[in-house]
This record gives structure tokens, sequence and C-alpha cells, in this order.
């Protein structure tokens, strides 16, 4: 008998599709092309830099950045939650390694050294063709002093690790729902009790962050693994928790944009008029992980309400977002190379970057990947839902 109710409830489960959450991803992966155009005129490092920096452009930058990365982490979470109602430990780790990580050797070997070659191109590091580094330099060494390197499909690597750790784990939730699951779901309902969750967080911000600084490298790369690790265990875990935790959203999502104003407005006017100390650093933490966990909470609370709604377009969008995500910094790099120099002004090499990326991501996805199945499992592709 518990057998046949296990079975109904996953039978239940796979027909259920948020629609909201697939919107999210695809609203958020576009949202990601936009802060990688930023990154070429921003202060900050990057492959290639445009030859007036704005300065000004690195507080909606900075605005973006804290939650963009997270809310993803958080989805995928979520996701991994309904993609495990229809396949057994084996099944599911099959299909993470299909499709994460295959696109991510793929991506290595042809999609990511055009990169580094118009970054080796802009430091006179190299000259010659694009088909002469591919055969000289191009794997020899690890990024930075080398050249191979998985650059922007750093996100790949880590969910794939993530997945295969924690899916012996989140198979045993779903079989058998503990203690965890009702206490999540006790406290969501809670007024405030989705803010419990900033803990976690808030720990690895204040204790890991200034001994290891991002590097997407993965092994060295300490406070950025585990807390996306968190981020990707708490959107299995709320939703799990069910119509509680979505309910709960709901009733807070305009307290989390009031929460989310002034707490980011706080860190800037920490940025702008305090030295850096010990407690500047530990309240700016509690600061920055209230805020971007009040944004993720607008996304979810505001998607809900708006966007869980089937369309053709979301099917397209939804397809289209993982060979996008490819595709789109190393189309972005090929143009920031040829406009760098140019006397244009902000607007003009801006709009250029974002047409060009768009466009060109697009043309490469609808007028060939699309049509060449044999490519599909390059970028991801599966079959579109219905």
């Amino acid at each position: 008998m518990t057998k046949q109710i296990f079975n109904s409830i996953r039978i239940m489960e796979k027909q259920i599709r948020r629609y909201d959450l697939d919107w999210l991803r695809v609203i958020v992966f576009g949202l990601l092309i936009f802060y990688h155009v930023g990154m070429f005129f921003v202060p900050w490092g990057f492959h290639i830099k445009n030859n007036i920096i704005y300065d000004w452009l690195r507080w909606p930058m900075l605005f973006l950045n804290q939650w963009r990365l997270p809310i993803l982490f958080v989805i995928s979470g979520m996701g991994t939650y309904y993609a495990l109602s229809s396949r057994n430990l084996w099944q599911f780790n099959l299909e993470r390694i299909k499709r994460l990580a295959i696109p991510l050797l793929f991506g290595m070997l042809f999609i990511v050294p055009p990169q580094v070659y118009f970054e080796r191109m802009s430091n006179h590091q190299f000259s010659g063709s694009l088909i002469e580094y591919f055969t000289t330099i191009a794997y020899a060494g690890i990024y930075p002093e080398g050249n191979f390197s998985w650059h922007h499909l750093w996100f790949l690597p880590y969910l794939l690790i993530f997945s295969i750790v924690l899916s012996p784990v989140f198979i045993w939730i779903k079989k058998n729902p503990t203690k965890l699951v009702i206490w999540v779901k006790g406290k969501v309902q809670k007024k405030y009790g989705l803010y419990l969750f900033i803990i976690p967080l808030y720990l690895t911000e204040a204790f890991l962050e200034p001994f290891f600084p991002v590097t997407h490298a993965l092994i060295d790369d300490w406070f950025n693994f585990i807390n996306c690790l968190i981020l990707f265990f708490f959107g299995f875990v709320l939703i799990a928790s069910g119509k509680e935790f979505w309910n709960s959203i709901d009733r807070i999502k305009s307290k989390a944009l009031t929460i989310g104003v002034i707490t980011f407005s706080t860190q800037i006017w920490i940025w702008l008029q305090l030295e850096d100390s010990t407690f500047v650093h530990f309240s700016e933490a509690l600061v920055k992980v209230i805020s971007l966990w009040s944004w993720i909470l607008v996304l979810f609370g505001y998607g809900a309400k708006f966007l869980n709604k089937k369309s053709k377009k979301l099917a397209y969008c939804n397809r289209a977002v993982y060979p996008f995500y490819i595709l789109h910094q190393t189309i972005m790099i090929a143009i920031g190379y040829y406009v760098m120099n140019l006397d244009w002004g902000f607007l003009s090499k801006f709009s250029v970057l974002i047409f060009g990326t768009f466009l060109g991501s697009w043309m490469i996805y609808h007028l060939i990947i699309l049509r060449i199945p044999v490519l599909h499992p390059f970028f991801g592709l599966k079959k579109p839902y219905a």
C-alpha cells in the first residue's frame, strides 16, 4: 500500500510543472548576458576591457551579482526534486553526466578557447589566426598561466558535483520524509520563517569569504563551493515542503521587496562611508545575505504570481537557454575585441554587444544546433516538453 501511495505521488509530481521556475531560469540566464557585457566596461578584472571604464556601472552590477547565481543554484535544487520523481539514483546521475559533463567537455575544447585567444591577442601574448592558436597553444597549461579553462562554464562542474554527491541524500529524503522536511514545513509557515535560511549563508559569508576569495577553480574555491552547495540544498528542501513554501512565498513577497531595498541601500552606504574593520565585516556580511535572500524571495514570489503560465514562447526559450549560456560569452568577447578600441560612446558599444551576442547565439542555436541532432548532446538539449 505504501509503495502504491509513493508511486501515485511520483506520478502527480511528474505531471506538475512550475512554469514560473522555467521563466525565472530563462530571465536570470538572460540577465547573465547583460552582466557579462557589463564586465567589459567596469573596473573589475575581465578577459578583455573597453578603452574607457565607467565606474558608475558597478552599482547595478553589484546588485545583480549578489543574487543572480544564488537563485540559479536554488532553482537547480528545485529542479532536482522534480527530476528525482521519475528517475532512480543511477538514471538521475547518468542524466546529469550527459547534460552537464558532455557540454562542459565540449565547451572547454571548442567554445572557450576563442575567448582565451582574444584575451591573449588583446594583451599581445599571441599573434596569429584562431586556427593557428587552436593548433599550437590552445590546450597548453591551465589558465591563467596556461590557456585551458572552463571560464564561464564553471557553473556546470559545480552543479554536477553537487548533484552526484547529494543525490543519495535527496532520494532518501523523498522516500522517507524526515524530521528535516517536517521542520522546514513548520518554519516556512511562520511570518518570517523563510529568513531562517540566511543563517548558514551568513556563517559562510562571515567566516569563509575573507579567507577563500571566489576563483571558480573548484579546488581552492571553498567559500563559493560551500555557499553554492547550501543554496542547491535549500532549493531541494524548500520545494519538498510543498504548498507550505509557496503559500509562505506569496505572503512574504512584498515584505521581502521592502527588506531587499533597505538592505541593499544599506550595503551601498557601508561601502561608501565606512572603513573596513572586523565589526564592519561581520555587519556587512549580515546585511548582504539578508539582501540577496530577500531578492530571491521577491523573484520567487512575484514569479509565482505572474509567470506560472504555460506558453509556446516559454517552451522555446527554456530549451534555448542552455545553448545560449554555453555560446554567449565567446560571441560577446569576439565582438568586444573588435569594438573595444573604437571611439564610440558607452550606449553604442553596449547596444552592439547586447544585440550581437543575442543575435549570434540565436542564429547558431536556431539555424545550426536545432537542425543537426548530433549536436544536441554537446549543448545539453533534451526533447521539448509538451
